[in-house]
Formats: C-alpha cells, sequence, structure tokens
C-alpha cells in the first residue's frame, strides 16, 4: 500500500491544533482555567468578589487558547521544514517506508507507540509528543479502510 501527498497549510494546522488538544496536560489546563473563569464569573455576578478575579480568569483564558489554537500550532507549522514537502509513504507488514526528494527512512512497526485519526490526517507516534502526519487527501475509501486495519493491527493504540 502506497499513498503520495504533500501538506496543506490549513489542513496541517487544524491537524497540529487536534494533536495539542489532544495532549492530557492541555485537557486539564483547559478544564482547571474554565472551571475558574466560571466560578470567577459566578462569584462576580453574584457581588461576593471583586472584578479582578474575574478579568484574571478572563484573561487567562483567552491567552490560553490564542496560544493552543494560534501559536503553537503556527510555529511548529513554520519551523519545520517536513510540512514543505512532498512524500511517498508505503506500508508493509513489516515496516513503513517514508521517502521524498531529500531520500527515504524505514520504520519498523514497533517504532510507533500509537496512532490517532484526524479529519485530515493519521497521526503516527513515535512517542507522546513526537509523530508524522500521513495525509488522507489522495486516499480512496477503501484504501483508508485498509489502512485503518493495518494500524490497529500493527500498533498498540493505549
Amino acid at each position: 500500500m502506497q499513498v503520495s501527498f504533500s501538506y496543506d497549510k490549513k489542513k496541517t494546522l487544524q491537524a497540529l491544533r487536534y494533536h495539542f488538544i489532544a495532549r492530557p496536560e492541555i485537557k486539564w489546563m483547559m478544564i482547571v482555567v474554565n472551571v475558574f473563569a466560571i466560578l470567577a464569573a459566578g462569584l462576580f455576578y453574584s457581588h461576593k468578589i471583586r472584578p479582578e478575579p474575574f478579568l484574571l480568569g478572563t484573561v487567562v483564558w483567552l491567552m490560553m487558547m490564542v496560544s493552543v489554537w494560534y501559536v503553537l500550532p503556527y510555529s511548529i507549522y513554520n519551523k519545520t521544514s517536513t510540512f514543505k514537502e512532498s512524500f511517498t509513504v508505503y506500508f508493509s507488514e513489516s515496516d513503513v517506508k517514508l521517502s521524498s526528494n531529500r531520500g527515504y527512512v524505514d520504520w519498523p512497526w514497533s517504532t510507533f507507540v500509537m496512532f490517532i485519526e484526524s479529519p485530515h490526517f493519521f497521526h503516527l507516534y513515535f512517542d507522546a509528543k513526537s509523530f508524522f502526519l500521513v495525509s488522507k487527501e489522495n486516499m480512496t475509501d477503501d484504501f483508508r479502510q485498509e489502512l485503518r486495519a493495518l494500524l490497529k493491527a500493527k500498533i498498540d493504540k493505549n
């Protein structure tokens, strides 16, 4: 099985956002900040606290959302040259081969610790923070189903 693709900036940024929001530490931070903001808003509107804690919660929430939604994805996208190249990925029973005009690399299936699927990509994770995006853009529905089955069989999804 093989697929060739290049990265579309909008879809890649969406995939990077998906990655960041899926991280447990980001999820917990979002929950804590949202609970604080809601609690501060409730206490402020019931005149139990001054406006400063409410404003602080609002500012922290806005900074967090801007950083997760814009700053992190754009900084990763802009500093990674990988997103400006074209690739061909070959999936076999023993390994995954990635080739581009700069060369190729073979990864045995044991290299991957997990995978997730977002609307436009398969995210193949080497560890909790390192991953490779495989675009679904040029895949047929049958190819996607076969690849999904192969990934489930070869990668232990934690």
